[in-house]
């Protein structure tokens, strides 16, 4: 398994900005949203990074129990 991280920045103006890095397709959602619900899940805007793109194992296992 790859190392994931989350990482939290809370600026001056106190806007927060969280990077996860190390998850492959849109897993990352349900890693953050418990945290912006802490944070005040106030979303201005939201960036994907390519890892967003890929297919996670995760993923692929869903896949293959839907298709059978």
């Amino acid at each position: 398994m790859e190392l994931q991280e989350i990482d939290v920045f809370i600026e001056k103006d106190g806007q927060v900005k969280i990077e996860v890095r190390g998850v492959k397709g849109m897993s990352c959602l349900d890693l953050t949203k418990d945290l912006e619900a802490v944070l005040g899940d106030q979303k201005v805007h939201r960036e994907m990074t390519p890892e967003a793109d890929e297919i996670g194992q995760e993923e692929v296992q869903q896949q293959q129990w839907q298709w059978g």
